[in-house]
């Protein structure tokens, strides 16, 4: 039998799931950009992080600074500024990792899927084809091959560089 082995899970597990001390994206931003608090860059009103539990490698998260729960409470900049860092995510993710898609999503209150309500985020998840084997269909668990430091080394350097504006305009416009 061969063992699927997560070390950074541990201290989510042996936790019981206990609620944290007050908003995961909140005390995240306290301090700098750092590996120990996963947030990979801050732009002016929304800052990009690792996801600590992520569905496949790379899995990033947008987040506004500003503790907010519905889309219809941010400000225009925000979330224009949310978009611009989407984009500098999948440019990201598609220059370490090569997925042949990425899933951009948000889970807006608790039935919806929050796992953090009351601060709403954007996910950006590169998917691979193939990527849900047997241990995600007949376990339900996920095998994520890459420690969290690796891709926070990786993505870090990827996301600091804002990406060539004007490229992202002319490509739209080429566009049919």
């Amino acid at each position: 039998m061969e063992k699927l082995y997560s070390p950074w899970r541990l201290r989510y597990v042996a936790s019981g799931r206990r609620k944290a001390r007050g908003c995961v994206f909140c005390l995240a931003i306290q301090g700098r950009p750092s590996r120990r608090n996963l947030v990979l860059f801050r732009g002016r009103e929304n800052f990009i992080i690792l996801n600590k539990y992520p569905y496949n490698n790379g899995h990033l998260m947008i987040v506004p600074t500003a503790h907010i729960g519905v889309l219809e409470e941010a400000r225009g900049s925000a979330l224009d500024e949310m978009m611009s860092l989407t984009v500098r995510c999948e440019a990201a993710l598609r220059r370490a990792y090569r997925p042949s898609g990425i899933n951009l999503g948000m889970n807006l209150g608790r039935s919806a899927g929050a796992g953090s309500e009351g601060h709403y985020h954007m996910h950006v998840v590169p998917r691979w084809d193939g990527d849900t084997n047997f241990m995600s269909v007949v376990h339900g668990t996920r095998v994520i091959p890459e420690d969290l430091e690796v891709t926070y080394r990786r993505l870090r350097p990827l996301l600091q560089d804002p990406p060539d504006a004007g490229s992202v305009r002319r490509r739209r416009a080429s566009v049919p």
